[in-house]
């Protein structure tokens, strides 16, 4: 299953682990010849009987799988992979093993841990980044079995964080990754330890959330979903594409073969278009409050930030009793609202209308302030509203924090209830969440003008299904047992 883009995937070396051959479990061999027989025809009747029709076939293979592990005909199979994001660092160790009926790879099991910072966060320090990671990799070797440890594949990929680097500091925190890794006790190859591209990132995300959600098999490709992905530094947006989107577009659009099927797809990542990059870009950039009439206040202001080592920042979109701290990429800052905001009678959480004035956001002037970050964007999609569309990552995080959804269950919103909800989010003066407002305009903005999602566009927000992250570390997973590859 050759998830990641053929013209990447050339020049790589395919090193695998010294996997042992495949050979009938012995459990398999001690079985009476009878029942070996009967086992197996059993298996075989199942599979035939179902055969004509796709999703009692899924359902039928399912139950010959269990089957089969009941009788333990299955081998399992271990993956560690350690995505290194620019808010953090978490770890996915994942348990798996090959259908009896068609060998496709079976996801039995994961776990998942994270820290913080990211990696990105020591970029004068590599060797305590580093220190972060021992206690993810602890964590994997307590579900995986010491014995199997030569033979399990772990695989760092770092994210927009490292990519948003001056290299020189990026490329130190690799080479002390690389050095960490190849005493773990794990597989590991040269390739172990890298930054990875946007484009595979918003590939591997796809894969997970269409696999997961059953879109996606020898018995079904069809009908899948598009996948947004979030980051802290990046966001990506990923969907097939068909006919009539192949006459429009004439780039970023990659063949990949899944379960044996290939299918073309459309992936683009936005490099500095993540939450964090944004809220920074909004605040020190196009985002940055232009200077009034009154500079007393501000000179004040400024002279104390420098006193603290921190940037002063005002911004529209923060309200205007707001005052708060905020590290980025090793720069702290201290962001407030405009000097002169503006009050207004509003509706509160409950309903009701209020007897005094409150401050308020400039709901409008934030979009714009906004906007003029987003226009940057000169890359747009073409198709993407066909599909039926996964939020994942900071999506499903900010609607949860704004109580759109069900923290445990996730759910489906409308881009127009995420719209109502900002502005009433806007009118909160909010001390405990100071950029709630900004981060929602933003990501309300580049849905709507730079991906061309109207209100009526429905958004699948979940953090995980079926118990499962929703993140691209399955998909790397999956790319990284690919005897292929």
């Amino acid at each position: 299953m050759e998830l990641r883009r053929r013209q990447l995937s050339n020049g790589e070396t395919k090193d695998v682990p010294p996997r042992q051959k495949k050979a009938v479990p012995s459990s398999f061999l001690k079985m009476r010849p009878k029942k070996v027989i009967i086992t197996l025809s059993i298996l075989f009747f199942f599979y035939i009987a179902l055969s004509f029709n796709s999703e009692p076939l899924r359902f039928g293979s399912s139950m010959i799988d269990r089957l089969a592990s009941s009788l333990n005909l299955h081998k399992q199979q271990y993956v560690v992979i350690i995505d290194a994001g620019s808010t953090g660092s978490r770890v996915l160790a994942f348990t798996f093993h090959n259908s009896i009926l068609n060998n496709d790879l079976v996801l039995d099991s994961e776990l998942f841990a994270e820290v913080k910072p990211g990696l990105s966060s020591f970029a004068d320090d590599p060797q305590a980044g580093v220190e972060t990671l021992r206690t993810l990799l602890d964590k994997a070797k307590a579900v995986i079995p010491e014995s199997a440890w030569a033979h399990t594949p772990v695989s760092m990929k770092a994210t927009a964080g490292l990519r948003l680097l001056p290299r020189a500091k990026a490329d130190n925190i690799i080479q002390e990754c690389r050095k960490f890794f190849s005493q773990s006790g794990f597989f590991t190859t040269k390739n172990s330890v890298s930054i990875m591209e946007g484009v595979d990132e918003g590939i591997f995300a796809w894969f997970t959330v269409n696999f997961l959600t059953g879109r996606l098999s020898s018995y079904k490709n069809d009908n899948t979903a598009a996948v947004l992905d979030l980051g802290g530094g990046s966001t990506q947006i990923t969907y097939a594409l068909d006919e009539e989107d192949l006459k429009v577009l004439d780039k970023h659009y990659y063949t990949i073969n899944a379960f044996n099927r290939n299918m073309t797809l459309y992936t683009y990542s936005y490099l500095g278009m993540g939450l964090m990059a944004a809220r920074k870009g909004v605040l020190t950039g196009f985002g940055h409050h232009q200077e009034d009439k009154d500079q007393a206040p501000k000179v004040q202001e400024a002279q104390e930030a420098q006193e603290a080592q921190e940037v002063l920042v005002r911004s529209e979109c923060v309200n205007p009793i707001v005052s708060a701290k905020w590290s980025y990429a090793g720069v702290n800052y201290l962001v407030k609202g405009p000097v002169n905001g503006t009050h207004k009678k509003v509706k509160g959480w409950n309903g009701a209308v209020t007897e005094e004035d409150r401050p308020v956001v400039r709901v409008n002037e934030c979009i714009k302030v906004v906007k003029n970050y987003i226009d940057t964007i000169d890359e747009k999609p073409v198709g993407l509203a066909k599909h039926n569309i996964y939020a994942v990552s900071y999506y499903y995080d900010r609607a949860t924090e704004a109580g759109l959804i069900d923290p445990f269950t996730g759910g489906v919103i409308t881009l127009q209830s995420f719209h109502k909800k900002l502005v009433e989010i806007c009118n909160y003066p909010n001390t405990d969440q100071p950029f709630m407002c900004l981060d929602m305009t933003f990501i309300y903005v580049l849905l709507h003008d730079a991906f061309g999602l109207d209100h009526t566009t429905k958004l699948n927000l979940y953090k995980k299904y079926n118990g499962h992250e929703l993140s691209w570390s399955l998909g790397a997973a999956f790319s990284l047992l690919d005897s292929d590859l």
